[in-house]
């Protein structure tokens, strides 16, 4: 079986394997550059107050270890409550954040695609 010929970060090679007909895995393809920045786009790692997926996990283990606490005794139910609203208002928050940028994604793609059709249009 082949193996990526790209680097790592730390300049190890890349221990993945590809298809016979392929030199690299997508994480190194130079033709797939492009791609792999609209997917990081899409994923929210670009720009913002930070990755909303790696919020979402941090909030939902916070949920779950104040829920666990409450469940134990170990904190008031009362307060648990607040919590969790505030949670609930943070998750809220990161899916409007997600929503805004899946839509500029999408207006700039449109642009993109409007600049090409008076490209086609203009030859």
């Amino acid at each position: 079986m082949a193996r990526c010929s790209g680097f790592k970060p730390d300049d190890s090679p890349c221990e993945r394997i590809v298809g016979a007909s392929r030199t690299y895995c997508y994480a190194h393809d130079p033709a797939r550059a492009d791609e792999r920045k609209r997917a990081a786009s899409r994923g929210g790692k670009r720009g913002g107050r930070g990755r909303p997926m790696a919020e979402l996990q941090g909030v939902k283990g916070k949920l779950e270890d104040l829920a666990e606490d409450v469940l134990q005794g170990r904190k008031d139910r009362g307060d648990a409550a607040v919590a969790g609203q505030l949670y609930n208002t943070l998750i809220r928050a990161i899916g409007m954040e997600l929503k805004v940028r899946e839509q500029l994604e999408i207006e700039e793609r449109i642009a993109e695609l409007e600049a090409l059709l008076a490209q086609r249009e203009a030859s």
